[in-house]
């Protein structure tokens, strides 16, 4: 998208900044999509996500087989939505696992970094679309009953973009 500025990527961050869990979509073998949450990791997102994963599993699987995923987020409170779509790929970097662990992965990986079969994955996100409604439940309401009584869809209270990445 022409237009997209450092401003509109910024933002995109934020929105993601407010999630704590991820929706990872990728395509099986006959094509079916299939989703799963996963937990973000605590990362300046510069395009790039990570998500630990083993390297046997079917994500990993599906992952290699067809790259092409899409990666949903809601914050904590229901305001903002947003869906990147990029290209994955599974990933052995110790460093770069070093650098993401946080404890409460434990439950998934109980070795920790030491886990057999531990690996990362990555996702280059190539654009990301959100939807933002008002953070107070008395703006929406406003919001949804002036675009009601105007007749006007211009004035849905949800704010719409997409940002390329």
């Amino acid at each position: 998208m022409s237009g997209t500025t450092h401003d509109d990527q910024r933002h995109v961050a934020e929105l993601l900044g407010d999630a704590e869990v991820a929706m990872l979509t990728t395509m099986t073998e006959d094509g079916r999509h299939v989703s799963r949450p996963m937990a973000i990791q605590e990362a300046e997102f510069d395009g790039d996500l990570w998500f630990f994963a083993y390297d046997d599993s079917a994500k990993a699987r599906q992952i290699t087989a067809h790259p092409e995923v899409n990666v949903s987020f809601s914050d904590t409170k229901g305001h903002s939505w947003t869906s990147l779509a990029g290209r994955a790929s599974v990933v052995h970097d110790r460093q770069k696992a070093e650098q993401l662990w946080a404890k409460p992965l434990q439950a998934w990986f109980p070795d920790g970094l030491e886990t057999p079969g531990l690996a990362l994955i990555r996702v280059e996100a190539d654009s990301a679309e959100y939807w933002e409604g008002p953070k107070s439940t008395a703006a929406y309401v406003a919001k949804t009953v002036r675009a009601a009584v105007t007749r006007d869809p211009g004035r849905d209270p949800i704010e719409n973009g997409t940002v390329e990445l």
